[in-house]
């Protein structure tokens, strides 16, 4: 078969591939948009995870295109839904009143969604979606990539794309390797780095847990247990090796305090929680409150489960080979159900029912595991704590400020426990700015980034790892493409030669693209979406 032809090539459907596709579209570039799973949407859909937010999300801190994303999540549920009138009358309507964001639906809703907004793009050939296709290797020369050949997960069937920008919108960063883009992974040293929170030598296999999400509802009086799992015995004992250690066994309702290190018990209550911050772990991520539906259309909440006790802890998915990266995965899921299984059986939750439904699987587990780290380019610019910790910038109310800023993000510097034996890493971080310099890589010339995979260490990939940062930057980057291609130009310039750099921004914010944060910010200790369970 002849190799495919298009202008851009976005291996990888998550949230930035979806949105750099949305972007490069929009300015007229053809595209192809590659996806291993049925579903695209990424950490919104495919694993099973609503959206981390900042609190000012519905005003401001955000580009356009995700906040009219948001919008139309909330439509979807006005016009198909059989809504409360308080609640469809609700401008901020949020379907699953989870209190880690703003924001909480469904897989299958973010999926509509995201699909109605491409569509016009598919019609009118500008885009093509490659479902179920992996990338398998590549042909670059120099500093310049020429193809990346993919093969469809079920059939085996291989095809080459030819593009003239190529972006890794992938989990992993699966892309970096195939394509010779120098990258690190897990934990640099604080000699190379220079970070309070970083360790003293460097150890590139130390990465974040990632989780195996799951759905569930909860149905009193009767009795939804699962199968018993094979490896219940293990994971119902098993202690992390962590420092400063674990409280006691992984898969029970105490735990550590992020922030203190503290033992911490977790409440939890299935359809009893109240609508409040930090109210327990059902309404944590809560998808689907049936409070805020017409009496009688759903029997149950549905919560999503991504909290500390699934958090998979013995292998790193970016080292491992792909018999080992099987393992994982299998592994982890054996872990999320002997934790259902935990709750229903030695907790007496036996009404808690598995959702295959809701995440669109067999097994009533999320179609893809949550990537919390992943490699990371080698940029012309790292992003490093000192700019954006609190700690480090006495009396500041933003982040160290970045001359090349293509967008905006707040989160808490976020670390779960890593397959190192490191514990959280919990650092107040102020709102801080995305920097062209660290979408670039160091040599590569027509390779970007547009997930976790860009210049952040692994102490700052604890921050920009979030739905609106990842969007942002898949936004920023398909602007960026069509700019170089329709001038001529190329991405290491436009950052370079400060007259492209100025219009380039100028296009940015005509298009929606926030680029500093206002100079008034009042930052709020107590709120909950400054910082994730």
């Amino acid at each position: 078969m002849a190799p495919l032809q298009t202008d851009l090539l976005i291996v990888g459907g998550g949230v930035g591939g979806c949105a750099c596709a949305l972007a490069a579209c929009e300015a007229g570039l053809s595209v192809i948009l590659t996806e291993d799973s049925d579903w695209i949407g990424g950490q919104f859909t495919t694993q099973a995870t609503p959206p981390d937010e900042h609190g000012w999300i519905e005003q401001f801190g955000c580009t356009h295109t995700y906040r009219t994303f948001r919008e139309h999540v909330r439509d979807y549920y006005r016009t198909h839904y059989p809504l409360t009138d308080e609640a469809r009358s609700n401008p901020t309507l949020n379907p699953g009143n989870g209190w880690v964001s703003p924001l909480c639906a469904e897989p299958i809703v973010f999926l509509r969604v995201l699909q109605a907004m491409l569509q016009p793009y598919i019609d009118r050939q500008l885009l093509t979606i490659l479902y179920e296709h992996t990338p398998v290797s590549a042909q670059y020369e120099g500093n310049i990539v020429q193809s990346v050949n993919l093969q469809h997960t079920r059939t085996g069937e291989t095809v080459s794309v030819q593009a003239r920008y190529f972006a890794d919108a992938t989990e992993l960063g699966d892309l970096l390797p195939l394509t010779g883009t120098e990258y690190v992974t897990g934990a640099e040293s604080q000699a190379d780095t220079g970070e309070p929170s970083a360790p003293p030598a460097a150890h590139p296999g130390n990465v974040q847990a990632f989780s195996m999400c799951f759905a569930m509802s909860y149905h009193e009086g009767e009795d939804w247990t699962i199968e018993k799992p094979a490896t219940y015995a293990f994971w119902r004992e098993f202690i992390p090796s962590l420092s400063p250690a674990w409280p006691g066994p992984l898969l029970r309702l105490t735990g550590l305090s992020p922030r203190t290190l503290q033992p911490v018990h977790y409440n939890f209550q299935p359809n009893r929680e109240p609508n409040r911050a930090f109210a327990g772990l059902w309404t944590y991520r809560r998808i689907l409150d049936k409070t805020v539906f017409q009496p009688g259309a759903f029997d149950s909440d549905i919560t999503l489960v991504n909290y500390p006790q699934i958090d998979y802890l013995l292998g790193d998915l970016c080292h491992a080979s792909p018999a080992e990266r099987t393992q994982y995965i299998e592994e982890a899921k054996a872990q999320s159900l002997s934790f259902l299984y935990y709750l229903q059986t030695e907790l007496g939750f036996r009404g808690l029912k598995l959702r295959p439904d809701v995440v669109g699987t067999t097994d009533g587990l999320a179609k893809r595991p949550y990537i919390r780290e992943s490699r990371r380019i080698q940029a012309a610019f790292t992003i490093t704590e000192q700019q954006l910790s609190a700690q480090l910038r006495p009396g500041e109310t933003l982040a160290q400020p970045f001359v090349d800023s293509v967008g905006l993000g707040f989160y808490r510097i976020d670390l779960h426990p890593s397959v190192g034996g490191d514990n959280y890493v919990d650092v107040e971080s102020l709102p801080f700015q995305i920097p062209l310099g660290a979408l670039l890589p160091k040599r590569v010339e027509n390779l970007l980034p547009v997930c976790k995979n860009i210049g952040t260490t692994h102490i700052t990939n604890g921050c920009y790892r979030l739905h609106p940062i990842e969007w942002n930057i898949g936004e920023s980057v398909g602007n960026l493409l069509a700019y170089c291609l329709k001038r001529g130009v190329s991405p290491r310039q436009v950052r370079d030669m400060p007259a492209l750099l100025t219009d380039f921004q100028s296009v940015l914010i005509s298009r929606g693209v926030e680029i500093n944060w206002p100079d008034d910010l009042v930052l709020s200790e107590g709120d909950p979406h400054r910082h994730a369970l």
